[in-house]
C-alpha cells in the first residue's frame, strides 16, 4: 500500500492549500513526495513543508477565469505537467437566505461551484495529453446532501459540483478520473465561528457517531487514496468523510421526556 500512495514526480495543485482542509491535503501529498503547488488570494504566513521540501504558492482568485488561466501556464512552464487537482477553495459565511442579496448568492456560486468547473477544464486539457491522465477530486460537503439553512446557497453550489463531478467523470474517462469527497464537520483553527468555544465542540463531536469532528488529515487521506492506484476504477464517486453523519432528532425527541 506505501507504494501505491509514492507521489513522487507527480504534481499535485491543492486551492485554497494554505490553510485550514487545504493546508492539511497540501501537507499529506508532500509527505507522499509529490510536487505541491498551493494558491490563493494571499500566501499564507509560514508554507506547508516537508523536510526541505515545501509547497510552492501562486497567488490567484480562483474566481477569476484570467488569473486560473495564468497559475496553470506558470505550471506548464515550471512543471510540464499536472497530475492531480484538488478543488478545496470555497467556503460562505452565515446568511438568512430570505434576505441574501443577488450579488451575494452570485458570488457563492461562482466561489464554490464556477470555480472548480472552471478550473477542471483547465487541468483536463492539459491531463488529456499526458500518458496517464490524471485525477481531480472535488471536496464537498454534507451541505450538498442535506438542508443548509443558513448557507443554502453555499449547499446548492455543492450539491451542483456533486453532480458536475458525474458529469465530468462520464465525458472525460477513460483519461481523467473525476471524484468527490464529502467533508463533515471538521475541526479547522476557524471552527470556532461555525461551533462556538471548546465546550460547544464537544456538544457538537457527540452528536457524530464516531465521536469527534474530522481533522483536515482524513479528509487528506481520503484524497490520497481517490488521487492512488488504489482508486483507479473509482470514477464518478463520492466518498463521505463525516464520522458517519448526523444522529437524527428524531430518536432524541420521541425518548425525551415531557
Amino acid at each position: 500500500m506505501s507504494d501505491a500512495l509514492d507521489f513522487s514526480g507527480q504534481v499535485v495543485l491543492v486551492t485554497g492549500g494554505g490553510k485550514g482542509v487545504g493546508r492539511g491535503i497540501s501537507q499529506r501529498f508532500l509527505e507522499q513526495g509529490a510536487e505541491v503547488i498551493i494558491c490563493g488570494r494571499e500566501a499564507p504566513a509560514e508554507l506547508p513543508r516537508q523536510g526541505t521540501r515545501e509547497a510552492w504558492f501562486v497567488p490567484c482568485d480562483v474566481r477569476d477565469f484570467a488569473q486560473l488561466q495564468a497559475l496553470l501556464a506558470a505550471i506548464d512552464e515550471r512543471f510540464g505537467r499536472l497530475d492531480v487537482l484538488v478543488n478545496n477553495a470555497g467556503g460562505a459565511p452565515h446568511a438568512d437566505a430570505a434576505s441574501a442579496s443577488p450579488r451575494f448568492s452570485e458570488a457563492i456560486i461562482r466561489l464554490n461551484l464556477l470555480a472548480p468547473l472552471n478550473l477542471c477544464q483547465l487541468a483536463n486539457q492539459r491531463m488529456q495529453a499526458q500518458a496517464n491522465g490524471g485525477a481531480i477530486i472535488n471536496i464537498c460537503s454534507v451541505s450538498a446532501i442535506r438542508p443548509s439553512p443558513g448557507t443554502a446557497a453555499y449547499g446548492a453550489a455543492k450539491a451542483g459540483l456533486i453532480n458536475l463531478s458525474h458529469s465530468l467523470a462520464v465525458e472525460w474517462a477513460p483519461k481523467v478520473r473525476i471524484n468527490s469527497v464529502i467533508g463533515g464537520l471538521i475541526q479547522t483553527e476557524q471552527a470556532h465561528l461555525h461551533y462556538g468555544d471548546e465546550a460547544g465542540l464537544e456538544r457538537v463531536a457527540r452528536t457524530i457517531p464516531l465521536g469527534r469532528l474530522a481533522l483536515p488529515r482524513d479528509i487528506a487521506d481520503a484524497c490520497l487514496f481517490l488521487a492512488s492506484p488504489l482508486a483507479a476504477h473509482v470514477s464518478g464517486a463520492e466518498l463521505a468523510v463525516h464520522g458517519g453523519g448526523e444522529r437524527p432528532g428524531f430518536l432524541d425527541a420521541a425518548t425525551a421526556r415531557t
